[in-house]
This record gives C-alpha cells, structure tokens and sequence, in this order.
C-alpha cells in the first residue's frame, strides 16, 4: 500500500535517511498493511531546511496564483477520491461512506481556502499626525508545523494545510504513525498543484525524532496541534521557549441536552449514528445525553433499539455501520471504563462488552448505559469510544448546570423546537461550538475550535487563516 510513497521532503518521495521502517497495523485484522519509512532527527532537520526555501518562495507568489495552485490540489483529490477514501478505511477501520464523507470535506478545506487567499485584506487608518496614515498589513507567519491524530487523518491535514497554503506559509506534517498512508496520498495529491519544492513536507516517526526537532527550530514560527488536552499543555510549555505561535484542538466531552419539547424520533435517527461514527472516536461525538424525565424512557428505547441493528465489521464491506477501535489500547481502556461504571451502579442497557464472532481486530459493541452520575468516569471524562451514557433531568436550569460541569469545551448539542429555548442554551452553554437540533459542526466555511481546556484557535471559516498570519503595521508621512 505503501511502496510509491515514503517522506516527502524538498518536493520529493524518499526513504527515510537511516533507512528505518516500521509496520503499519490494520485494526480490523491486526495485520500488517505495509511497511512505512521511519523519519530520524536528520530527515526532519532536512524538512525544516526545505521548508525555509519553499517559505522563501512561496510567500513571494501572488495570492491568485496560490489560489490557482490550490484548486489544482482539489481537483486532484477529487480525481482521487476512491484510493483515498479505501485507505482511510484500511488504516482506521471506519466505514467507507464515513471515509468518502471524510475526504470531501479535506476537499472542501482547499476549495474554501483558495478563495481566502485572494480575500487577505489590509486596511487603512487615518491617523492624528498631518500628513500621515496607518497601513495594516498581514503576512504569512512563516514555518507551520502541523500535528495530527489519527481518527481524522484527512481532514485533520487538510484544516492545518489549507489555511497555511493560503496565508503564504510552508508546512512540515507529522501526522499519526497509525495512519500515515492517509498523509501520504493528500501528499501525492499536493504534486499536482506545483508549489515550490519544500512548501510541503511529510515526516513520520517517533516523537523524539520529529516532535522533538520541529519544538526547538526557531525557523518554525508556528504549531497546530489536534490531539488530547494532556499533549496539548506540554506542546504550549515547549512552543515557549521559542515563541511559537499555537493553534490547539484537543479533547472534548460534549453534553446532548433533549429537553421536553423536542422531536423524539428525529433527535434518535441522528443522535445513535452520530454517537457510534468511528466507533465513537471523534472528539465533538456526544457522550453526556441528558434527557428530560418526562422523555427519558422512550429516548433509551429507542436508542437501544438502533444501537442493536448496527452492524460491526470491516469497514470497507459496504454494508458496515461500525467499525473497530483503533487499536487494543483504546479496548483496554473501553472495557475499563463500562467496569467502572457498571461499579459505581450503572446499568447497562445494550453492549458492554467486546463483540464477539470476531478472530481478530478491535470490536467492541455499541454500548448504553444508564443510571449514571455525573462523578462517575463516563461522565465527567472523556471516553472517546462507543459508550452513549444517558442520564435524566427535571429542569432547563438543571440541564445547562450539569452540561457545563466539566473542564472542556468543545462542542455541545441541544434539541428543540423552542427558538427562545434555543436562544438561551446557545448562550449559556460553555462551549465552543453548539449545535442545535444538529451536529454538522464541521464545514469548511465555519470556525471549529474549543474554548478551555478544550483548545484555542479555530479551523475553517474566515477565522482560521488569522492563526496563520502576522499582523505589520506601517506609519506613513508625506
């Protein structure tokens, strides 16, 4: 899968300079699918030298022609829609309809942000001084070394890279060495838009060789990191010692409110699917549901009942609704936190436990639990797996209290048919990102991004170019 690709630094395939590999592991068979080039601290000092040519270079090219450049890019993701999407599949396990949803998205990243590039604008300021004026002006920030995880190992490229292609910046990715083949076909697809050797660059390997070079460059003005909150405090300590600017999308723990008014059945038909896509391994999944009492039964009927009839199995068989977790770690943890709560008095409607009729792989089935408290681990953590923990409540009041008890920030969810309810749950709501009655938070033309320990910065939208740009002001006077 692997054999046309390698590190691409300078505008180049190569192998990795000591010549080390590793496997790449598939979750759905615990085979290997390939042997990937593991980067050494000399590759990655060598992407950072061809990143200072291709800034060089890149940031003097007009913004209509990055603009040009990046449509190229897009119409050869577009071309190359299939092999991606399969190996998405393939490294993840997710379902090939959520991988194909994946890379239109990443797609559309590039589309949006070609057009950003040409909509860079300054401004003038009239100033106090006779004579005189204010020009502000924006510039590429510089180097951007992008991190990402693997549960997005597309579109988590494709949000760092779009923007800092339209500001005028070069890159360096390291992106997850569970899903490096993801990276590398995206790479293989920027060939077609002719940038300038060393705008963009590929290093997979391990943290001390990559992580490690790219933290300590002052040549890298810039870090953009999807991942947990725990790496996230540590790549902000290191960003310090070299003022680097920092982008952080970390983790999430997101709060469903279904209060007394909504749609049952239309808030069930998109809240199972949503909460057991990519076996629940998505940040801004919802974990917390907090269901009105009067509600509260018909909605775990009904959410029991569609959680049964998903199918679990590779995803690239066509008819999958779920795939496995990413790897036995995540299952270890899974299983641990279903014990924990089913020990502190948690009933477990549906699931709760490994799936069985499988000979390998990662599987674990979807998984309802209900008499949950809000001190219990499923609750107040994070559990980024298939576990939807349903609890019930008496008030407005009490649902926005208990939705806001936690740390993060990231997305929150809410249903409705109340435009005042709605109203107040969007503003008292400690959230970056609220959904209503929906959860299509994540599109090209909107900001995405967490507030607290959930991360700052944002992806997507006209504001997330701003991350990727210094502002220089200039004094005129004649």
């Amino acid at each position: 899968m692997y054999r046309d690709f390698g590190l691409f630094i300078d505008g180049a395939w190569r192998a990795a300079g000591e010549g080390a590999t590793a496997d790449v592991v598939s979750p759905v068979t615990e085979q290997p699918l390939g042997k990937v080039p593991v980067a050494g601290i000399g590759d990655t000092e060598a992407a950072i030298a061809a990143a200072e040519k291709g800034l060089a270079a890149w940031r003097a090219t007009p913004a209509f022609t990055r603009a040009d450049a990046m449509h190229r890019i897009a119409d050869e993701m577009i071309r190359r829609t299939d092999e991606a999407a399969r190996m998405i599949s393939s490294e993840t396990g997710k379902p090939l309809a959520q991988s194909l949803r994946e890379w239109g998205l990443s797609t559309d990243q590039f589309r949006w942000y070609a057009e950003e590039a040409r909509r860079i604008y300054g401004r003038i300021v009239e100033s106090r001084v006779p004579g005189g004026r204010f020009e502000v002006h924006h510039e590429p920030v510089g180097i951007v070394a992008a991190f990402t995880a693997w549960n997005f190992p597309a579109a988590l490229i494709a949000r760092k890279v779009a923007p800092a292609l339209a500001a005028g910046c070069s890159v360096v990715v390291r992106p997850s060495s569970q899903t490096p083949g993801t990276a590398m076909v995206m790479f293989d697809c920027f060939r077609a838009g002719d940038l300038p050797a060393g705008t963009v660059n590929l290093v997979v390997g391990a943290t001390g060789n990559t992580y490690g070079p790219l933290m300590a460059s002052k040549a890298v003005r810039k870090v953009s990191l999807t991942g947990s909150t725990r790496v996230g405090q540590q790549m902000i300590r290191d960003a310090a010692d070299t003022m680097k600017k920092v982008s952080m999308e970390l983790g999430g723990n997101a709060p469903c409110i279904v209060y007394d008014d909504a749609n049952l059945e239309a808030a069930l038909d998109v809240c199972v699917p949503t909460k057991f896509a990519n076996c629940g391994q998505v940040c801004v999944t919802p974990d917390r549901f907090y269901v009105h009492e009067s509600l509260h039964d018909a909605f775990v009927e009904g959410f029991v009942k569609r959680a049964r009839a998903i199918k679990l199995g590779d995803g690239l068989d066509a008819d999958i609704g779920m795939g496995p977790l990413i790897n036995a770690g995540r299952l270890e943890e899974i299983e641990a936190i279903v014990a924990a709560a089913v020990k502190d008095g948690a009933k477990v409607a549906t699931g709760g436990q490994r799936a069985a009729g499988f000979n390998a792989g990662h599987f674990y089935e979807p998984t309802v639990l209900t008499h949950v408290s809000d001190d219990m681990q499923v609750m107040a953590e994070e559990n980024f797996g298939p576990i939807a923990a349903i609890s019930s409540f008496k008030s407005d009041d009490e649902a926005i209290r208990r939705a806001n008890s936690t740390d993060m920030g990231l997305s929150a969810y809410a249903f409705t048919t109340s435009p005042a309810r709605a109203r107040r749950t969007v503003a008292e709501l400690k959230s970056g990102m609220v959904g209503i009655n929906s959860f299509a938070l994540a599109a090209s033309e909107a900001p995405f991004g967490g507030t607290n320990f959930s991360g700052m910065g944002r992806e997507g939208g006209t504001e997330g170019i701003r991350d990727y740009l210094d502002i220089k002001l200039a004094q005129n006077v004649f």
